[in-house]
């Protein structure tokens, strides 16, 4: 490729911040390339909480802007991604030790008036003793607030950004590492190598290193350079249990350490717990949930709901390592900032190279048109930002999600209701892709277990770059919590006899 007309931009890592900055320069008619030495969302971006929030703890930490940027994103994403993310209640309950109650209602009075809200209530006290909110709490608990935020698949919103980005121009590379890159006149000579050990070449005027935890060692081994800024890694880990309670609410609680743990209804049959924040170094390639960190969760969880969590009740748990940006600050981990910070090295002899630090998952769309800001002088001609008013793939929902499903029953009375649902959940409008003409359960293949069929995976496979059962199972959906480990083999099977894997 080195004979062609150098890409705009080539972005490095396939989580949250790289996609998200894939899809909004495609869509500005940027070509674009990204490389993801792994499958995508297959680290930080698939470990988070799965909330979309303001952050209300961030309020302690003077934090007004990030804050600010993350209530209005609220909106945004609810209304370009309704399938994906939806409005969720959580409950504070009033720990009088901890913090006092007119502490707690001045924060959520800048909760509610930070930024502009149109779809969510405002926050409102409770009394917990005759609340139905209050039920699974401990009695001790009398007084507490409710509030809104939104809850989000996280990998799917991954996935979705660079369907969007491909679907618009870009090239995605899933299982291809980023080796090196040379300068070459105004642009970049960049190697990458596919999973097969076969190295090609690309040239692109403009490289983005999103590579997340990894940061850091793709500037020093891939550019042979030190950032400006350094990278505080922080680890977060959660644990899931058989559903706690019955309702829709999360909880969220203080601790005296400072930490806050949520505890929020998942996958319907389940409840996760999470999350905790401790200082990690190293390679956080693999990393898992210590003993530690699974006790610390279940007494936290135990010390507030009625019905007590034990590390024994645990179905499933995972972590991942947040690449916070390091201020210097002698700061707690959890107390580290979640903004983000753009390190951008360009000269006469040096195409630009823009690093990411830090972020969170609610702020991606807005850190994404930030860094096309930062590299607009380098892109003369840059289009306007695009992407708050453009849903993603599936999103197209007019009048919401409650009717996109009851459309969806209709035209395909056949499909069983939770089957229904979980496919408008995941695919939105584009269920209707892989639904296609089959108007019975029989014309969508074999069921290999917790509903998924063979035409589900096919989809997966030739759309959402899927090629292993874990892609399946973890990333483009939570089926492998449903299907257990029958499931697991089945699709292993199915994937390496359609030749797949």
């Amino acid at each position: 490729m080195t004979g062609d007309a150098p890409l705009d931009l080539l972005v490095i890592g396939g989580g949250i911040n790289g996609t998200g900055i894939a899809r909004d320069a495609a869509g500005r008619g940027l070509s674009v390339m990204l490389v993801e030495k792994g499958d995508l969302a297959g680290a930080t971006s698939s470990a988070s909480s799965k909330l979309i929030h303001g952050g209300l703890r961030y309020l302690e930490q003077y934090e007004f802007r990030l804050v600010r940027e993350g209530l209005g994103e609220r909106e945004v994403l609810l209304s370009i991604a309704p399938h994906i993310i939806w409005p969720m209640t959580f409950v504070l309950p009033h720990d009088a030790s901890l913090r006092p109650a007119w502490m707690i209602r001045a924060g959520l009075f800048l909760y509610d008036h930070l930024a502009r809200r149109k779809r969510l209530p405002a926050s409102r006290g409770l009394d917990l003793t005759r609340d139905p909110l209050g039920a699974p709490l401990k009695p001790t608990y009398t007084r507490g607030f409710a509030y809104a935020d939104c809850w989000v698949q996280d990998s799917r919103l991954v996935v979705l950004n660079a369907l969007d980005a491909a679907e618009r121009g870009a090239a995605i590379r899933t299982r291809c590492r980023f080796v090196d890159a040379q300068p070459h006149g105004d642009h970049w000579i960049a190697t990458i190598e596919d999973q097969g050990g076969i190295q090609r070449t690309v040239s692109a005027r403009i490289v983005v290193n999103a590579a997340g935890p990894w940061v850091e060692d793709v500037l020093r081994g891939g550019f042979g350079r030190n950032s400006a800024g350094h990278v505080r890694l922080v680890k977060g880990s959660h644990i899931v249990v058989p559903r706690l309670y019955a309702g829709e609410q999360a909880y969220i609680l203080q601790n005296a350490d400072g930490r806050i743990v949520f505890v929020i209804p998942y996958e319907g049959d389940f409840t996760l717990i999470g999350t905790t924040d401790t200082p990690f170094e190293g390679d956080p390639t693999g990393i898992r949930i210590s003993e530690e960190e699974t006790r610390y969760l279940c007494e936290v969880a135990s010390g507030a709901l009625a019905k007590p969590v034990m590390p024994e009740d645990v179905v499933w748990s995972y972590a991942g390592v947040r690449p916070l940006y390091d201020d210097d600050a002698d700061a707690k981990a959890s107390a580290v900032t979640r903004d983000y910070t753009f390190d951008v090295q360009a000269g006469e002899e040096r195409p630009p190279l823009l690093s990411i630090y830090g972020g969170k998952i609610t702020t991606y769309r807005r850190l994404a048109e930030h860094a096309l800001e930062k590299l607009s002088p380098y892109l003369p001609g840059l289009k306007p930002g695009w992407t708050g008013s453009a849903p993603l793939p599936g999103g197209d929902m007019p009048d919401g999600f409650s009717s996109c499903l009851a459309n969806l029953k209709v035209r395909h009375p056949w499909l069983p209701s939770g089957l229904a649902r979980r496919l408008a959940r995941a695919y939105g409008t584009r269920t209707a892709r892989i639904l296609g003409g089959a108007t019975s359960l029989a014309d969508l293949g074999r069921d290999l277990g917790a509903g998924l069929t063979e035409r589900e995976v096919a989809y997966l496979v030739e759309t959402e770059w899927a090629l292993s059962a874990d892609d399946i199972l973890w990333r483009r959906g939570k089926l492998g919590l449903h299907g257990g480990p029958a499931l697991r083999a089945a699709l292993t099977a199915h994937l390496a006899a359609s030749g797949v894997t």
